[in-house]
Protein backbone atom coordinates (compact mmCIF):
# COMPACT_ATOMS: atom_id res chain seq x y z
CA UNK A 1 0.00 0.00 0.00
CA UNK A 2 1.62 3.18 -1.41
CA UNK A 3 2.08 5.80 1.57
CA UNK A 4 1.36 9.46 1.15
CA UNK A 5 2.43 12.44 3.47
CA UNK A 6 -0.26 15.42 3.75
CA UNK A 7 0.52 19.20 4.68
CA UNK A 8 -2.18 20.83 5.82
CA UNK A 9 -4.13 23.60 7.05
CA UNK A 10 -7.25 24.01 8.91
CA UNK A 11 -9.26 26.74 10.69
CA UNK A 12 -9.65 24.60 13.94
CA UNK A 13 -12.99 26.25 15.07
CA UNK A 14 -15.81 24.28 13.80
CA UNK A 15 -13.90 20.68 15.11
CA UNK A 16 -13.11 19.76 18.63
CA UNK A 17 -9.98 19.09 17.75
CA UNK A 18 -7.76 16.91 15.75
CA UNK A 19 -8.58 13.56 16.73
CA UNK A 20 -11.24 11.96 15.57
CA UNK A 21 -14.34 11.55 18.03
CA UNK A 22 -17.43 9.34 18.24
CA UNK A 23 -20.14 12.11 17.57
CA UNK A 24 -18.37 15.69 17.47
CA UNK A 25 -16.70 16.62 14.27
CA UNK A 26 -12.86 16.84 14.00
CA UNK A 27 -10.22 17.35 11.20
CA UNK A 28 -9.19 13.75 11.20
CA UNK A 29 -12.76 12.40 10.37
CA UNK A 30 -13.05 14.57 8.19
CA UNK A 31 -9.77 13.37 6.08
CA UNK A 32 -10.63 10.42 6.65
CA UNK A 33 -14.31 10.66 5.54
CA UNK A 34 -12.89 12.00 2.44
CA UNK A 35 -10.35 9.47 1.80
CA UNK A 36 -12.95 6.98 2.03
CA UNK A 37 -14.75 9.06 -1.62
CA UNK A 38 -11.56 8.22 -2.99
CA UNK A 39 -11.28 4.53 -1.69
CA UNK A 40 -14.48 2.79 -0.16
CA UNK A 41 -13.39 1.50 2.61
CA UNK A 42 -12.32 2.50 6.90
CA UNK A 43 -8.81 4.70 6.34
CA UNK A 44 -7.02 5.79 9.71
CA UNK A 45 -4.28 8.14 9.11
CA UNK A 46 -1.53 9.15 11.36
CA UNK A 47 -0.48 12.89 12.41
CA UNK A 48 2.26 14.24 13.63
CA UNK A 49 0.33 16.44 16.66
CA UNK A 50 -2.99 16.37 18.05
CA UNK A 51 -4.44 19.80 18.39
CA UNK A 52 -6.78 20.93 20.65
CA UNK A 53 -10.48 21.95 20.03
CA UNK A 54 -10.25 25.59 18.37
CA UNK A 55 -6.74 25.38 18.17
CA UNK A 56 -5.24 26.06 13.71
CA UNK A 57 -2.70 24.66 11.77
CA UNK A 58 -0.57 26.18 8.88
CA UNK A 59 1.41 23.02 8.39
CA UNK A 60 -0.03 19.89 10.17
CA UNK A 61 1.49 16.56 8.87
CA UNK A 62 -0.53 13.42 8.52
CA UNK A 63 0.43 10.21 6.28
CA UNK A 64 -2.22 8.16 4.57
CA UNK A 65 -1.90 4.44 2.94
CA UNK A 66 -3.59 3.98 -0.16
CA UNK A 67 -4.50 0.99 -1.83
CA UNK A 68 -3.64 2.14 -5.10
CA UNK A 69 -0.75 4.53 -6.16
CA UNK A 70 -1.65 8.07 -6.91
CA UNK A 71 0.14 11.24 -8.52
CA UNK A 72 0.67 13.23 -5.08
CA UNK A 73 -0.83 16.54 -6.73
CA UNK A 74 -4.29 14.66 -8.00
CA UNK A 75 -4.48 13.09 -4.20
CA UNK A 76 -3.99 16.55 -2.88
CA UNK A 77 -6.69 17.61 -5.61
CA UNK A 78 -8.99 15.33 -5.27
CA UNK A 79 -8.95 15.15 -1.11
CA UNK A 80 -9.45 18.83 -1.41
CA UNK A 81 -12.67 18.50 -3.70
CA UNK A 82 -14.18 16.18 -1.64
CA UNK A 83 -13.22 18.33 1.78
CA UNK A 84 -15.40 20.82 0.86
CA UNK A 85 -16.56 22.97 2.85
CA UNK A 86 -14.92 22.17 5.77
CA UNK A 87 -12.45 25.09 6.24
CA UNK A 88 -10.18 22.14 5.74
CA UNK A 89 -6.66 22.41 3.19
CA UNK A 90 -4.19 19.85 1.78
CA UNK A 91 -1.36 22.18 1.05
CA UNK A 92 0.86 19.93 -0.58
CA UNK A 93 1.48 15.99 -0.77
CA UNK A 94 4.48 13.37 -1.29
CA UNK A 95 4.98 9.94 -1.54
CA UNK A 96 7.46 8.60 1.47
CA UNK A 97 8.84 5.03 2.32
CA UNK A 98 6.48 2.59 3.69
CA UNK A 99 8.24 2.95 7.46
CA UNK A 100 7.50 6.74 7.36
CA UNK A 101 6.00 7.89 10.44
CA UNK A 102 4.23 11.80 10.58
CA UNK A 103 4.77 11.35 14.70
CA UNK A 104 7.59 8.70 15.06
CA UNK A 105 9.53 10.36 12.21
CA UNK A 106 9.42 14.06 13.45
CA UNK A 107 12.55 16.04 15.11
CA UNK A 108 10.78 18.96 15.54
CA UNK A 109 7.14 20.60 16.23
CA UNK A 110 6.94 24.17 15.95
CA UNK A 111 4.06 26.19 17.02
CA UNK A 112 3.02 30.37 16.50
CA UNK A 113 0.73 31.52 19.10
CA UNK A 114 -0.68 35.14 18.21
CA UNK A 115 -1.59 37.79 20.54
CA UNK A 116 -2.98 41.29 19.62
CA UNK A 117 -3.13 43.97 21.71
CA UNK A 118 -5.81 46.11 20.84
CA UNK A 119 -8.39 47.94 22.91
CA UNK A 120 -10.98 48.29 19.93
CA UNK A 121 -13.00 45.08 19.57
CA UNK A 122 -11.19 42.52 16.78
CA UNK A 123 -13.73 42.35 13.50
CA UNK A 124 -11.41 40.42 11.18
CA UNK A 125 -9.59 38.28 13.43
CA UNK A 126 -12.34 36.72 15.78
CA UNK A 127 -11.35 33.67 16.53
CA UNK A 128 -7.57 33.83 15.27
CA UNK A 129 -5.63 35.17 17.88
CA UNK A 130 -5.89 36.32 21.73
CA UNK A 131 -7.10 39.64 22.01
CA UNK A 132 -5.83 41.34 25.24
CA UNK A 133 -6.89 45.31 26.16
CA UNK A 134 -3.64 46.16 28.35
CA UNK A 135 -0.57 47.50 26.96
CA UNK A 136 2.19 44.61 27.28
CA UNK A 137 5.81 44.86 27.50
CA UNK A 138 7.33 42.31 24.55
CA UNK A 139 10.92 42.59 26.33
CA UNK A 140 10.00 41.63 29.35
CA UNK A 141 7.85 38.71 27.74
CA UNK A 142 11.45 37.47 25.74
CA UNK A 143 12.97 38.29 29.51
CA UNK A 144 10.82 35.76 31.34
CA UNK A 145 10.27 33.33 28.07
CA UNK A 146 14.39 32.71 28.23
CA UNK A 147 14.14 31.58 31.74
CA UNK A 148 11.83 28.38 30.26
CA UNK A 149 14.28 27.57 27.69
CA UNK A 150 16.23 23.76 27.72
CA UNK A 151 15.71 20.83 29.19
CA UNK A 152 13.02 20.78 32.56
CA UNK A 153 10.37 19.26 34.46
CA UNK A 154 7.37 21.37 32.75
CA UNK A 155 5.02 20.03 35.78
CA UNK A 156 3.85 23.54 36.36
CA UNK A 157 3.24 24.24 32.46
CA UNK A 158 1.43 20.83 31.93
CA UNK A 159 -2.50 19.86 31.55
CA UNK A 160 -4.03 17.82 34.80
CA UNK A 161 -5.54 15.80 32.32
CA UNK A 162 -1.97 15.12 30.45
CA UNK A 163 -1.24 11.53 29.55
CA UNK A 164 2.46 11.80 28.65
CA UNK A 165 4.86 9.38 30.44
CA UNK A 166 7.19 12.08 31.78
CA UNK A 167 6.87 15.89 32.06
CA UNK A 168 10.51 16.28 31.09
CA UNK A 169 10.71 18.32 27.83
CA UNK A 170 13.64 20.18 25.96
CA UNK A 171 12.52 23.24 24.91
CA UNK A 172 14.86 24.42 22.12
CA UNK A 173 12.95 28.02 21.32
CA UNK A 174 10.34 30.65 22.62
CA UNK A 175 11.36 33.44 20.78
CA UNK A 176 8.57 36.86 21.04
CA UNK A 177 8.31 38.63 18.07
CA UNK A 178 6.42 42.07 18.22
CA UNK A 179 5.03 43.23 15.25
CA UNK A 180 3.70 47.05 14.33
CA UNK A 181 0.08 46.48 12.75
CA UNK A 182 -0.96 48.22 9.42
CA UNK A 183 -4.27 49.43 12.51
CA UNK A 184 -1.39 50.76 14.40
CA UNK A 185 -1.78 48.26 17.41
CA UNK A 186 1.28 45.83 18.44
CA UNK A 187 0.64 42.14 17.29
CA UNK A 188 2.97 39.56 19.81
CA UNK A 189 4.17 36.41 18.16
CA UNK A 190 5.21 33.85 19.99
CA UNK A 191 7.07 31.38 18.24
CA UNK A 192 7.80 28.23 20.49
CA UNK A 193 10.02 24.89 19.04
CA UNK A 194 10.63 21.67 20.66
CA UNK A 195 10.53 17.82 19.75
CA UNK A 196 7.64 17.61 21.69
CA UNK A 197 5.05 19.32 23.84
CA UNK A 198 3.11 18.36 26.67
CA UNK A 199 -1.23 18.89 26.93
CA UNK A 200 -1.49 22.65 27.20
CA UNK A 201 2.15 23.51 27.68
CA UNK A 202 1.97 26.50 24.40
CA UNK A 203 -0.86 28.16 26.39
CA UNK A 204 0.55 27.76 29.50
CA UNK A 205 3.27 29.21 28.53
CA UNK A 206 1.96 32.34 26.50
CA UNK A 207 -0.74 32.75 29.43
CA UNK A 208 1.90 32.90 31.97
CA UNK A 209 3.99 35.24 29.78
CA UNK A 210 1.20 37.36 29.43
CA UNK A 211 1.43 38.02 33.31
CA UNK A 212 5.08 39.38 32.87
CA UNK A 213 4.31 41.54 29.63
CA UNK A 214 1.67 43.28 32.18
CA UNK A 215 4.01 43.43 34.72
CA UNK A 216 1.79 41.70 37.25
CA UNK A 217 4.41 38.96 37.20
CA UNK A 218 8.14 38.86 37.03
CA UNK A 219 10.75 36.90 34.97
CA UNK A 220 11.72 35.39 38.52
CA UNK A 221 8.44 34.81 39.01
CA UNK A 222 8.36 32.19 36.34
CA UNK A 223 11.95 30.76 37.28
CA UNK A 224 9.74 30.31 40.46
CA UNK A 225 6.70 28.39 38.86
CA UNK A 226 9.16 26.24 36.21
CA UNK A 227 10.53 25.46 39.73
CA UNK A 228 7.63 24.76 41.80
CA UNK A 229 6.46 21.76 39.43
CA UNK A 230 3.06 22.58 40.92
CA UNK A 231 0.36 23.28 38.16
CA UNK A 232 -1.04 25.51 40.93
CA UNK A 233 1.96 27.52 40.41
CA UNK A 234 1.05 28.40 36.37
CA UNK A 235 -0.12 32.20 35.50
CA UNK A 236 -3.79 31.63 33.42
CA UNK A 237 -3.99 29.25 30.78
CA UNK A 238 -4.91 31.36 27.68
CA UNK A 239 -7.51 30.66 25.22
CA UNK A 240 -6.44 28.14 22.16
CA UNK A 241 -7.96 30.36 19.47
CA UNK A 242 -4.37 31.77 18.81
CA UNK A 243 -2.78 28.51 18.85
CA UNK A 244 -1.13 27.37 15.16
CA UNK A 245 0.60 23.97 14.65
CA UNK A 246 3.17 25.94 12.37
CA UNK A 247 5.07 22.82 11.06
CA UNK A 248 6.89 19.84 11.27
CA UNK A 249 10.86 19.31 10.60
CA UNK A 250 12.21 15.76 9.73
CA UNK A 251 15.30 14.47 8.63
CA UNK A 252 14.50 15.04 5.05
CA UNK A 253 11.89 17.74 4.05
CA UNK A 254 8.87 14.75 2.57
CA UNK A 255 7.71 17.97 0.37
CA UNK A 256 11.02 19.57 -0.63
Amino acid sequence: MPRYALKIEYDGAPFCGWQRQTSDPSVQGAIEAALAKLEPREHKIGAAGRTDAGVHALGQVAHCDMDKAWDAFRLSEALNFHLKPAPISIVACAQVSDDWHARFSALERRYLFRLVNRRAPLVLEVGKVWQVGQKLDGALMQAGADRLLGHHDFTTFRSTVCQADSPMRTLDGLKVQQVTRVDGAQEFQFHVRARSFLHNQVRSFVGTLERVGAGAWTPDDVTAALNARDRTACGPVCPPHGLYLAGVSYPEDPFA
